[in-house]
């Protein structure tokens, strides 16, 4: 069978979007930092499921880590069929009290590696009957958000990127999906440093990954465009969109003061 293969992957949304793909009997391929957690992860698919799975650990926020994953793939004769970009992390707080390695990192991650693994992987990609790309967004996307400016103006970018590139592709056979996620079940909104009212909202409203993955990849093989998790999150962008910027920037900022 042919592989999927997943960035972001030894936990959290990552693992469990592996998970829901291996039961449609792709094999599966991993990257992630942890090789502890890459080779857990790896197990419990092939536990589960009767498919083929490897790993890299990688850190990707290096520069050259996206070409050293394509290098990975080629030299194993990886047939991949199905990119998943979910690698990305976010920093919450005042602009100023991040540090600029962290920031730089948090835009490697979020910006550059998702477009240059799709630039990489695209040229294999057409080479197959049917492709996938999907990016994981989420919510932050369809709004500036002070105190998570960074990372929502990252996502800003992912989702557009991801819709144009949907329209360029169209044509071809590589399908790219856009989903965007709201608060879910992972480390994220602790690796994010969340505090005050967004934290308390987060607990009440969030989701689990296994239900992102399930909506995720049934979007991606309905070839949609784009896709926000969750009926809270829709009404959000809805009325992120409908109402006026300043007034949804000063209540975004206060969730996060």
């Amino acid at each position: 069978m042919p592989y999927a293969l997943v960035t972001g992957a030894s936990k959290g949304i990552g693992k469990a979007i592996a998970l829901e793909l291996a039961k449609y009997s792709y094999d599966i391929l991993l990257t992630a930092r942890s090789a502890d957690l890459l080779k857990a992860a790896a197990d419990e698919i092939k536990e589960k499921y009767p498919v083929k799975v490897a790993f890299l650990a990688l850190d990707l926020s290096l520069s050259k880590s996206p070409q050293n994953l394509h290098n990975w793939c080629i030299e194993h004769n990886y047939d991949v069929e199905v990119l998943v970009n979910n690698a990305g992390f976010g920093l919450s707080g005042p602009f100023d009290s991040v540090k600029p390695e962290e920031n730089a990192s948090m835009l490697q991650l979020n910006v550059i590696v998702p477009t240059l693994l799709c630039q990489l992987f695209v040229p294999l990609l057409k080479n197959k009957k049917q492709a996938y790309i999907l990016n994981i967004i989420s919510s932050a996307a369809y709004q500036a958000v002070p105190l998570l400016s960074i990372y929502s103006a990252s996502k800003a970018y992912l989702l557009n990127f991801t819709r144009a590139l949907h329209h360029e592709l169209k044509k071809t056979n590589i399908s790219v999906t856009a989903v965007s996620p709201g608060p879910t079940d992972t480390d994220w909104i602790h690796t994010a440093r969340v505090t005050g009212k967004a934290l308390k909202v987060a607990g009440k409203v969030h989701m689990q990954p296994s239900e992102v993955a399930r909506i995720a990849v049934k979007a991606m093989f309905r070839k949609k465009i784009e896709v926000i998790v969750g009926m809270m999150n829709q009404a959000g962008a809805f009325f992120a969109w409908l109402l006026p910027k300043k007034f949804v920037e000063r209540t975004a900022s206060k969730m996060y003061e």
